[in-house]
């Protein structure tokens, strides 16, 4: 196919054990899917219909860094367990949802709260603090083949050494067959999406310096220094 200007490079995320990478098509990110987090943000953390906001492919990030945003004083960080699919559709069942799954990862959702609040003041969407350059870093991905589904297990983040963050996936409100077969309602998903789960509470700032460390108990690490 022959296109008028050059195409832009499909954006890869490691995987663990290969050489080869994985192509990102869409990163779909749930809102308040813990409910300690939804307390702490101001919402009611009752059982109510998922939400999802996107950020764009090339903001995943393998490189260790991230570099701090323009235009925001007030950058936080949330870790998340994230999910790539190796295919999709329309309409996926619940009981079919995790034979879309190819593995799992670590990442964190990098967020210019300050900008993001505004938005929501004004009943604007999110994107401008969400969906900025560097801010989905991410570990390498392993494949559910070695590790299955998690469904339980520590979630993790520290700041210079400081734990911030502490969570259980058990404690996702939303679990992943749901969020695949709620999604799969609403877009056409496919092979390269992500999804990116939800955060416990704790979320905060960060600064230039700054050193994060996340963990998912049987998915992998996640260092990242803020430059």
């Amino acid at each position: 196919m022959k296109y008028v200007i050059e195409p832009a490079k499909t954006c890869g995320v490691d995987v663990v054990g290969t050489d080869a990478k994985f192509p990102v098509r869409r990163i779909y990110c749930v809102g308040r899917n813990f409910a300690d987090h939804a307390i702490e943000m101001g919402h009611d953390p009752d059982r109510e219909p998922p939400f999802f906001f996107q950020k764009n492919p090339q903001n995943a990030d393998n490189s260790g860094v991230f570099p701090y945003p323009d235009h925001s004083d007030d950058v936080h960080f949330e870790i998340e367990l994230v999910v790539a699919l190796k295919s999709g559709g329309r309409n996926i069942a619940f009981d079919d949802a995790l034979s879309h799954v190819f593995g799992y990862g670590v990442g964190l959702d990098m967020t210019r709260r300050d900008l993001q609040g505004q938005m929501k003041k004004m009943g604007r969407p999110w994107e401008i603090g969400k969906a900025f350059e560097h801010s989905a870093p991410m570990s390498a991905f392993v494949p559910a083949s070695d590790i299955g589904h998690p469904n339980s297990g520590e979630i993790s983040l520290w700041v210079n050494g400081d734990q911030r963050q502490i969570g259980d996936l058990n404690q996702m409100i939303w679990k992943l067959p749901e969020m695949i077969q709620y999604l799969s309602q609403y877009f056409e998903i496919g092979a390269g999406d992500l999804i990116m789960c939800g955060t416990p509470a704790g979320v905060g700032a960060i600064k230039r310096g700054d050193k994060m460390f996340g963990l998912i108990a049987g998915v992998g690490e996640l260092s990242v220094d803020v430059i």
